[in-house]
């Protein structure tokens, strides 16, 4: 069961759930864009938590700054990335040694900028990078990105705008293109989930 955790980033209190298994894998899962209602409650942030969590996963999501109960206020992803940075040093210290990342749109996207500065991890997953919405120019390299997902009519997440960023990255990563969904996996989560569960350890 999921229990509610505060962590400390520098003067921010950030609200999250932490749900500890017994394995020693843990996963920090990110959520849509705050400016366009997006949590950590968010349907498709649930999906990715809980498929790691039946794969034996500790699973830590989180509110970013100025977010439900978290304090602060939106910094326009530049605090945001120190948010990130901070709740998967909280989950290193619970003695979890191999840490994963997991994001969605807009966490995707801030999980991006922390693992292409070097950031070391087990593995990087994003699920619909919302590379028709925000610019990823800052993105260089990202080695540890082991499964990209994206909808067919994703306009926020176009599949040829992520393929082209693959082929720039150079990465060998499993890219999943979900036909008939768009960016909020409306009656794609069995779909995200099975690919989620086919491709975890």
């Amino acid at each position: 069961m999921e229990k509610p955790v505060i962590i400390h980033c520098n003067n921010v209190r950030l609200e999250g759930l932490l749900n500890q298994n017994s394995s020693e894998k843990g996963v920090v899962v990110t959520h849509p864009h705050p400016l366009y209602g997006g949590n950590m409650d968010n349907p498709v942030v649930e999906q990715i938590v809980q498929s790691f969590f039946e794969k034996g996963f500790t699973t830590l999501r989180f509110n970013f700054r100025g977010t439900g109960k978290s304090s602060g206020m939106f910094d326009n992803g530049v605090g945001e990335l120190d948010d990130v940075r901070a709740v998967l040093s909280y989950l290193k210290e619970s003695e979890i040694s191999e840490i994963h990342l997991a994001g969605y749109s807009f966490g995707a996207r801030m999980n991006a900028s922390v693992v292409s500065s070097g950031y070391e991890l087990q593995d990087h997953i994003m699920v619909s990078p919302p590379m028709g919405f925000m610019p990823f120019d800052d993105v260089k390299s990202m080695p540890s990105t082991g499964l990209i997902l994206t909808g067919a009519k994703d306009e926020i997440a176009p599949s040829d705008m992520v393929q082209a960023a693959i082929n720039r990255w150079q990465i060998h990563t499993q890219f999943e293109v979900i036909k008939g969904c768009d960016h909020f996996y409306t009656g794609c989560l069995a779909q995200l989930k099975y690919l989620l569960m086919d491709y975890l350890p």
